[in-house]
């Protein structure tokens, strides 16, 4: 990524707030979980996060941050399906002090979720919340990111890629926005193509 791309980057995403406001959350996600596979990651029954928890899992990754490495909480599990893929809301029920809860929720969290949030926060779990706008949900958790109606352009698939990249990105932030800019340009559109192939 040159300087003029960077800069344009810069310039579409700045007037929104949203490298701000997607900072810190992240920095709240990266770091309110002291224990690998100890960042729960639940959707609702009709959205499964899939998407940023393979995100989160690529930047734990890449950035060396165990802490960031998530654990996929699903609704119902499939008979035989492998360990990763099999935790469900039970894991929930065993969340303590030192781990997190993220909420992803593009539709209303229902009850039974609100419920198991409640009890995960008062166990010592950290809330994260992020959805389009569901009170309810935003008055349990610790840190929430809305993605609603007036936080256009921000679509909400494109709010999960700019916090995966944040989270990741801790060190990279400290040396400058330039480094943390080019890898989130590259998560959403691709890497720059190489030079031709003789």
């Amino acid at each position: 990524m040159n300087a003029e791309q960077v800069a344009a980057l810069r310039e579409l995403l700045a007037p929104t707030g949203w490298v701000e406001r997607a900072a810190t959350f992240a920095r709240a996600l990266r770091t309110s979980t002291r224990t690998p596979g100890g960042l729960l990651v639940v959707g609702t029954p009709q959205e499964e996060p899939w998407h940023l928890t393979a995100h989160l899992d690529e930047e734990s990754r890449l950035g060396g941050i165990p802490e960031l490495a998530p654990t996929l909480v699903r609704w119902s599990a499939p008979p035989g399906a492998p360990l990763h893929l099999s935790v469900t809301l039970q894991r929930l029920e065993a969340a303590r002090r030192g781990e997190s809860l993220l909420v992803v929720s593009p539709d209303t969290a229902p009850d039974p979720l609100l419920e198991r949030v409640n009890d995960a926060r008062h166990s010592g779990a950290v809330i994260l919340a992020l959805d389009r706008g569901d009170p309810q949900l935003e008055d349990l958790a610790h840190e929430a990111l809305v993605v609603g109606p007036t936080t256009a352009p921000m679509s909400f698939d494109a709010a999960q890629h700019l916090v995966s990249s944040a989270a990741g990105a801790g060190p990279e932030r400290e040396r400058g926005i330039r480094p943390w800019l080019a890898r989130l340009l590259d998560t959403v559109s691709g890497p720059a193509p190489g030079p031709p192939r003789a």
